[in-house]
């Protein structure tokens, strides 16, 4: 039996995801199914998936079972391949 997988989403990421158009379901893939996941600020995690010819990035902290998701949003892939050069 799986252990049950919980997220939590900051008021900020509920408001913003609406605004930038991204799903609960894209973002949940990223965190469990990411391409890299890099460090963040502040103990946080940044989960990076190429979707398309854009890349999502989720800001977020925990693991295992409780995912807080702070926000998330879409970038130009270019802009990462170049300067972190790990995709």
């Amino acid at each position: 039996m799986k252990p049950e997988i919980e997220f939590v989403y900051t008021n900020y990421s509920e408001e913003t995801l609406v605004e930038r158009e991204i799903s609960k379901t894209d973002v949940e893939n990223t965190i469990l199914n990411p391409d890299i996941i890099l460090e963040g600020k502040k103990r946080r995690k940044i989960a990076n998936k190429i979707i398309g010819e854009k890349l999502l990035r989720v800001v977020f902290e925990g693991c295992a079972k409780t995912y807080i998701v702070i926000t998330a949003y879409y970038t130009k892939l270019a802009r990462y391949l170049k300067n972190e050069n790990k995709f």
